[in-house]
Order: C-alpha cells, then structure tokens, then sequence
C-alpha cells in the first residue's frame, strides 16, 4: 500500500485542467460490447477504477488501441463468451464496482451475463436491485448459484416494456438503457437519473444507430434496433474533480484558475459552494476562484441555519458532500450536510475532528460544521482513505492544516484522481508519495 505525506500550509497558484468524467468514462466503455465495430474514445482518465475496467474488457476479447493519452478504440468483434461465465472473470469482477455496467451491454446483445456482489468504496449499502428489476422488466431471468454466491442473468430475447424505476439509479439507468437498445420493441424507463454522463450515454448510442428519446429529462423512451455501428466519443470535464479543485482554492487557494470545466453541466455546483461564501468568477468556460481571506456562510431567507443535502440530479451530488463539509470548517457560520443517500459516508468526519475541526456527527446522515472562519488553522495528522470521495476531502484538509500529514489507502483516491499530487504540486502543493 502507498500513501501521501502531506506538508500543509503551502499556497496553491496557478492553472488546473479537469480530467474526464470518471463515471461517464465506466459507462461509455462499457457501450463498446454491444457493437462489432470500433467505437472510438477520447478524454479517457487515466485512473485506477477506468483502467481496472479497460483491463477486464481486455480479458474477455475487446480489442483495445491506444491512439493517444486518454484516446482510445475499442472494438468487440470477437468476445470470448465463455470465459464470462468463469469463476476467474466473476471474482475479477467482484473487485470493480465499475463492471456492473457490463451486464446490461452482455445481456442486451449476447442474451446472458453474471455477476457476483461488487467492490467499491466502503460507504454503506449500495444495493442493485434497480438493475435487476429492469432487466427482469425486459424479460431477463435471474439464477441463484448458491456455490459460487453468484447472479446468472439469461434471456432469449429483451422485450421493450413500460418501467416506473425504484430510484434514479445513475448506474442503474445506464445498465437499463444499454440493455434495452437492442430490445424488441420499445421501452419507456420513468423516473429514470438525468446525469449529464446519462446524458452522454444516450448520445453516445444514439451516434451508434440507437434510437432514444427524452434525453436530459427522467422520462427516456428507447425503441429497440437490430444492431449498433461504430462511433466516436469525447467525455465530458469530471464534474466531482472541478468541485474537489474549487474546494482546494477556497481552503488554501492564492488563486486558481480551473480550465475548460463545461459550465453548463455542472448545475448546482459552483452555487452550493457560494453558498458557503466562496468566491467564483465564470470566465468563459473557465471557473476563477479568487484567494479567500474570509468566506460567509449564507443563511436562508427566513434566517434559519443553512443547510446542503444531496440528491438526484439536477440536485447536488452526494459525492461533494465531503468536499463541501471540509470547506466548511474554514468558513464564518454554521452548516447542516445532510447525506441522504450513503448511510456511511459521513464517518470520515471523526478524523477532521481530531485535526480541530468543531463537528457534531449527529447520525450516520447528518453532521452539523462550525466554521473556524480561518481564525485556527487544522492540525496535522495521521489519516486513512475510507473511499474516493472523503480521500480527497482528508487531502484538502490536510494541504490546508498546520504540519505534516500522512494520508495511507490513497489506492482510494487513485481510483478517482489522475495524477493528483503531480498536478498539485505544480501549483504549490508539497505531497509526496510513499510505500508503506
């Protein structure tokens, strides 16, 4: 295991560019098995959990080509089917939440897949049974082998049909979606996620000879086709890396200025962290965010408490929420974060306690932040990445806190960041790398 040895207190300056979209990454690769033809790529980050998936697909017979850094063409013209149902590829896939995503692409176009519980950050229960029951809408069944712990999912043939989903499943969604484009007839998924990276889905499929309507609303209707062509894709800005960077201006930022972030798919974002009283200045497609001396926590009109919560797109990402609370310990005022969605992801808070932050945990969901207002600075300590997510919240602090750091499980944030102490240092971080 590696981890990062942080020195805090070091100003950051300058200009950072956003990597591609990590979970719209995971998704549009999975796209390239229901088609023979090359599907082309670019804006692929390089991280871990991407490059587990790409590696998988490898395994099973998709012919990969690097045509340049984050640039690539997939093709899936000779598959090996049966090594799909091995207890080899079942375990590999077991380690990769990401590999969920290929059932609904090996199920629309071959008829069968399998799967067993998947890996991923350790954030409380993450179920899928929003996946299964779409598939069970469009005619999949499902077998228990009990001595493998493992799901069979068969069907002869996907029939179209109307589904009203459980919840706004964003991988649930696109595993619905990318099953039901090769479906007989048409099917209508309400109360479907709405994501831009669903979004960039659909478009991406349509461009493959699909035939989806509604995109960018939660009512998607797709009417099946016989088979999809090749085409080429670019994905999006990460929205979660533009949001982490915003945070790291607001907390220990000289200025910065955040490049090329598509402005117009990061919704509520930039205003729930105005919220918080930063600064950000939209200057084209770029986000400018100022050196904060001082930042004001809002309050609501009639003056109660401000409080951020998560939810379902075009409402905040449950993955900010970390990122969001840290910033708010440097803040003037008082903040109630409300993470609905994960019951677990709000224990990394004990760790920002014992570096000074004033933090009540109230429950597995609600933690309620009293601002410092910059008046005491973090201290330093000794830390473990519980997930994605709350490692980069425990890095912000860590850059803005008194001393030095020791961050251990960055496997972590390497599953969701490129290059992160790379890209900081250049703008004035000091993080070093180290095995354990």
């Amino acid at each position: 295991m590696e981890s990062f040895i942080i020195e805090g207190g070091h100003p950051l300056k300058g200009t950072i560019k956003p990597q591609g979209a990590k979970n719209e990454a995971l998704q549009v690769i999975c796209t390239t098995i229901l088609s023979n033809d090359p599907i082309r790529i670019k804006n692929i980050p390089d991280i871990l959990d991407v490059n587990n998936l790409i590696k998988l697909l490898q395994e099973i017979g998709v012919k990969v080509k690097e045509n340049a850094k984050g640039d690539y063409t997939f093709q899936s013209n000779e598959l090996n089917l049966e090594y799909l149902n091995s207890t080899e590829f079942v375990k590999k896939c077991s380690a990769l939440r990401g590999s969920v995503l290929m059932i609904g692409p090996l199920l629309g176009r071959f008829g069968k897949a399998a799967i067993a519980k998947p890996g991923g950050d350790k954030i409380g229960r993450r179920r899928l049974d929003t996946h299964f029951l779409g598939f069970k809408s469009l005619g999949a069944e499902f077998v228990k082998d009990e001595e493998r712990d493992v799901y069979l999912i068969e069907a002869k043939q996907l029939k179209g049909c109307y589904m009203l989903l459980d919840e706004a499943s964003v991988t649930g969604t696109a595993n619905i979606v990318m099953a039901a484009v090769l479906a007989k007839g048409t099917t209508t998924i309400y109360n479907a996620a709405c994501e831009p990276y669903i979004q960039q889905l659909c478009h991406l499929l349509n461009a493959m000879g699909a035939n989806i309507s509604g995109i960018g609303s939660n009512l998607l209707t797709i009417v099946g086709v016989e088979e999809l062509h090749g085409a080429n894709h670019t994905i999006l800005p990460d929205m979660i890396e533009v949001g982490s960077f915003i945070g790291m201006a607001a907390m220990c930022g000289a200025g910065i200025r955040i490049k090329d972030v598509s402005v117009e798919n990061l919704g509520i974002i930039p205003d729930a962290f105005r919220r918080l009283g930063v600064i950000i200045n939209v200057e084209g497609d770029d986000l400018v965010i100022p050196e904060q001396k001082h930042y004001v926590v809002d309050s609501f009109i009639d003056g109660t408490i401000m409080t951020l919560s998560d939810a379902p797109w075009p409402g905040l990402t449950p993955d900010l929420i970390s990122v969001l609370l840290v910033v708010a310990t440097q803040a003037r005022g008082t903040v109630l974060f409300h993470q609905k969605m994960f019951e677990s992801r709000l224990f990394f808070v004990d760790k920002l306690i014992d570096m000074g932050a004033q933090i009540i945990l109230c429950d597995p969901h609600r933690a309620v932040v009293v601002g410092h207002d910059h008046t005491r600075q973090l201290r330093a300590g000794r830390m473990t990445s519980p997930d994605i997510r709350a490692g980069i919240a425990l890095l912000i602090a860590a850059m803005s806190a008194n001393g030095t750091s020791r961050i251990a499980n960055i496997a972590q944030i390497d599953r969701g960041y490129q290059n992160i102490e790379e890209r900081l240092n250049k703008l004035g971080a000091k993080i070093t790398r180290v095995d354990d």
